[in-house]
């Protein structure tokens, strides 16, 4: 086989380093946003009927922006839309801090919304074009570092709440710290996919191939895996507290732990989610995920007590993590003339998981029973095991103790 330059291996290695940083970065901005809602509601005095408009128009709009980047790489690399689009979001983010009129709310969010829609797509868009440089599935360290990010954010957050900060005090200093950090490690993104740190992709490799290049019917069961798994992803992130303390009678102090021990099972899960991959191959990767998930929505729908309801919420956590970055591995192996667009386009089911997710339950809960509500995410995540044939490898041959011998390790 033939090498590649040594100056490629470290610029890859050096793309790969930048990428997780503004993963992570992503992690810790979005983490300050979702768990200080209740500080945001009090500064601008939203009341609770118009709460769920405003949290609602952030993935909507981030759904818009997805779609939107995936014209605008038609053009310009997607490396591009990053370096300049996480700044937006974190400059947004401040805004929303800085703001005491509900109108000055209004715009800070839509930028939010909007700029991460274009943050999560290009973000994606370059951890396909690495790993199909690597040659071997990386997507899951990617996915590990903005697990990270929220753990980290989440903490900072809990801090602020606790020592009575207001948003601006509590955001400012974050941002002054994470924006000449991206600003910097933006320098380094690459927007390879062949192998080569300096390939410049023609609109045919993958830089906005002709939407037509991108059948939806194909790409249709990794939209229902992503949908499904942030609909469990939303279940955990907004009901795990309230059915802890209200089903099984859990203290107050109890009722967070779910959510965090969630939190760190699925980064240790991403963690060592690109091993298991390699060894086992997407498609077992994927099996294992939504069973294990299954399992754990089943804990906690028979969970006779708080500490068996927290065991089920943990399971989730180890399950549910490898669905989505195997998703848009899968979307840039499905379609290697046309990933951005693929990946654009998956995207965007990431925000209908999150929008049905919360209202489903919370609807089946009040109906029924949460007991009961548990079990429809649980047939979700199970219905998984019905597409895991579109995770295949195909031609790439990622995974499974057999990846690309031309591809070297760079890292």
């Amino acid at each position: 086989m033939t090498a590649k330059p040594v100056g490629t291996d470290v610029r890859l290695r050096h793309g790969r380093f930048a990428l997780a940083l503004s993963f992570l970065v992503q992690g810790v901005a979005f983490a300050l946003l979702v768990t200080r809602i209740p500080a945001i509601q009090d500064r601008y005095g939203i009341s609770d009927g118009m709460l769920p408009a405003f949290l609602a128009a952030v993935p909507i709009l981030a759904g818009v922006g997805s779609v939107l980047t995936e014209r605008v790489v038609a053009s310009v690399p997607p490396r591009l839309v990053l370096r300049w689009t996480q700044p937006l979001v974190l400059l947004a983010l401040l805004g929303v801090a800085a703001g005491d009129q509900v109108w000055q709310l209004a715009v800070s969010l839509g930028a939010f919304g909007l700029s991460v829609g274009a943050l999560d797509a290009s973000m994606n868009m370059l951890g396909v074009r690495l790993q199909r440089a690597y040659g071997r599935s990386i997507m899951l360290g990617f996915h590990a570092a903005y697990s990270l990010g929220g753990i980290v954010g989440a903490s900072l957050a809990w801090a602020g709440a606790h020592w009575d900060l207001s948003l601006l005090v509590s955001y400012l200093p974050v941002v002054l710290v994470l924006l000449p950090a991206t600003l910097v490690g933006s320098r380094w993104y690459t927007d390879a996919d062949t192998g080569s740190a300096t390939a410049t992709p023609t609109p045919t490799e993958g830089r906005g191939a002709p939407g037509s290049a991108v059948a939806f019917r194909a790409l249709l069961p990794l939209c229902l895996v992503m949908t499904f798994a942030y609909i469990g992803d939303s279940t955990v992130s907004n009901w795990s507290a309230k059915y802890l303390q209200d089903t099984l009678g859990s203290s107050d102090e109890l009722a967070t732990v779910p959510y965090n021990a969630y939190m760190v099972t699925t980064l240790l899960g991403r963690a060592a989610g690109d091993l298991g991959v390699r060894r086992f191959g997407p498609v077992a990767v994927v099996r294992f995920g939504a069973l294990f998930a299954a399992a754990g929505f089943a804990v906690v729908a028979m969970a006779n007590g708080a500490w068996a309801g927290i065991l089920g919420f943990t399971m989730l956590g180890f399950g549910l993590c490898v669905l989505v970055p195997q998703c848009f591995a899968a979307a840039g192996r499905m379609f290697p003339d046309a990933g951005d667009a693929a990946v654009a386009r998956l995207n965007i089911f990431n925000y209908v998981g999150f929008l049905i997710g919360s209202p489903l339950v919370g609807a089946l809960g009040d109906a029924w029973s949460y007991r009961g509500a548990m079990l429809v995410p649980m047939l979700m995540i199970l219905a998984t095991l019905v597409y895991a044939r579109s995770f295949a490898d195909g031609a790439a041959r990622y995974g499974g103790g057999h990846d690309r011998s031309r591809a070297a390790d760079v890292g």
